[in-house]
């Protein structure tokens, strides 16, 4: 059974509030429209990354819940910084593999680890509760919309 998305962020600017969206466009090669890394303008947009992942990231709303059971800290979806929260699908297991997100294809880069400046946004300590659970970066390799609900799943090789 595939996961879902089960929300979608972006901001327009580093340290910048982030929006939720129903649906938005995803572009091959830079992200989600109108967010900061597409851009050029994320926190992180000028240190390089080994194979890209800058495009899109993606964080497990189990996750959020196990984070929130285990340390009393609540991240809701939108804090997490994330461009997705998906539900029902183990988003390490995507690390080096291609997916879909709705009619969009993206390949797993790497995890994509919690950082003092996610802390500093959020005014909370998350960066010891989601150690080895912050979510994925992924490389979207195909122009397409994607929208809350849709399904993600692996392709096979």
């Amino acid at each position: 059974m595939p996961g879902f998305v089960a929300g979608i962020y972006t901001t327009s600017s580093h340290g910048e509030p982030m929006i939720s969206h129903e649906r938005i466009p995803a572009l091959a090669g830079k992200g989600l429209e109108g967010d900061r890394y597409a851009e050029g303008l994320g926190f992180y947009s000028g240190r390089a990354l080994p194979g890209g992942a800058r495009d899109l990231t993606l964080i497990e709303v189990e996750a959020l819940a196990e984070i929130e059971a285990e340390s009393g800290i609540r991240l809701e979806q939108i804090e997490s910084r994330r461009n997705i929260a998906s539900s029902g699908v183990r988003l390490k297991d995507l690390i080096g593999k291609r997916f879909t997100v709705g009619p969009v294809l993206c390949e797993g880069v790497r995890d994509c680890p919690p950082c003092e400046h996610l802390e500093e946004l959020t005014g909370k300590s998350v960066m010891k509760p989601m150690a080895r659970r912050g979510g994925l970066r992924a490389n979207i390799l195909s122009d397409g919309e994607i929208a809350v609900g849709d399904a993600i799943m692996e392709v096979a090789p």
